[in-house]
């Protein structure tokens, strides 16, 4: 078991996502729309079908975003999360490589774990492969118990955030992780992309286990205060600035070797000009790129994701406001459809997580 290069993608972001608002229904360009292993597989299931991140990807099935979304929470989910980038990354140069891009301690991780040029051009000892596997995300609170069955691996052995690779119901060669986007306990599985159809099958053998997409996906990551890249981090948030300074290393800190050091770290020991807060308000829903007012009504921020909670039954948000109204509990207002609305700033996770640590 052990600790991946995976985590770069969960230190607060995720790669190659786009917001669910950009997904939109297929049209006479679909041909040109990449597709996952999974493809066929979706549109036998009901899968409906939308454009997002240059991919043809299923935005929920028969059942409605709402039930997906709860069945998750109660039970446990299949996502097809294979427009994901999977690559390997190899050499004695390959900590060097990543610590040139990130703000992780990736020097503290285990082996087995695009600069990688960069590097090689300078005499670097860096390769990079790319990956051609499909990526499952089996989800929610039975999700263990559900793959413990098709696995000989003791799942009570394998935390959050560490990996085994292992035989699955059958397929073998495939790489479970444990973490995912929803807040919940769960994993997600590399598998062979001509193995992904038969393991997406054994999965939904068992009762416990539904289809789910983009929508539930979307609003799942949110209630779990979970960032999505592009949206309410970019290259140009720093991680003290979208609360994630928990992602800086200690011994990176120190050593001021990271990009964006010269920046971050004073940010750590003051105050910053913006933070990214949690939002929460009754009315209607609030979607990203509505602005966030002060109680005077003068423009202070911008909500970079919101949508309806289907836990809380109230709406939830994120976004950047100044660090003088980023206490919990301050009162603000945002703009829906030209109306204002009153918005508190709430801690984030908006719904508690589960994930599974060892005790």
């Amino acid at each position: 078991m052990q600790r991946t290069v995976s985590m770069v993608s969960r230190m607060g972001l995720r790669l190659q996502a786009l917001p669910l608002s950009l997904g939109r229904p297929l049209s006479c360009a679909q041909d040109v729309l990449r597709r996952t292993p999974l493809y066929d597989f979706h549109l036998a299931h009901g899968g409906k079908m939308v454009a997002f991140a240059g991919w043809s990807l299923p935005v929920q099935y028969r059942d409605s975003h709402v039930d997906s979304h709860l069945h998750t929470r109660q039970h446990c989910s299949l996502f097809d999360v294979s427009h994901m980038l999977q690559t390997k990354i190899f050499g004695s140069d390959r900590v060097k490589m990543m610590e040139s891009l990130v703000v992780g301690d990736i020097a503290e991780l285990k082996p087995n774990q695009d600069r990688v040029r960069e590097l090689q051009n300078t005499g670097g000892d860096i390769g990079l492969e790319v990956m051609d596997n499909a990526l499952l995300a089996l989800q929610g609170p039975t999700a263990a118990q559900v793959l413990q069955a098709g696995v000989t691996d003791d799942l009570r052995k394998l935390p959050f955030m560490t990996s085994a690779v292992m035989e699955v119901f059958g397929v073998s060669g495939c790489r479970v992780t444990r973490c995912g986007y929803t807040g919940e306990d769960g994993v997600e599985i590399s598998v062979p992309a001509a193995e992904a159809v038969r393991l997406a099958t054994a999965l939904l053998e068992n009762p416990e286990v539904k289809l789910a997409g983009l929508a539930a996906r979307d609003s799942l990551r949110l209630e779990a205060g979970l960032c999505l890249y592009g949206n309410d981090i970019d290259e140009h948030t720093t991680p003290v600035e979208g609360s994630l300074s928990w992602t800086l290393g200690k011994r990176r800190r120190a050593a001021m070797d990271f990009p964006g050091a010269s920046v971050i770290v004073p940010q750590l020991k003051s105050k910053v000009q913006r933070r990214r807060v949690g939002l929460t308000c009754e009315g209607a829903p609030v979607r990203a790129h509505s602005p966030i007012l002060s109680t005077e009504g003068t423009v202070i921020g911008t909500v970079t994701s919101g949508c309806p909670s289907p836990c809380l039954k109230k709406n939830v948000a994120m976004g950047y406001v100044p660090y003088e109204h980023s206490r919990p509990g301050t009162l603000l207002l945002v703009e829906v459809r030209r109306k204002q609305q009153v918005a508190v700033v709430s801690k984030m996770p908006f719904v508690p997580t589960s994930y599974y640590t060892l005790k």
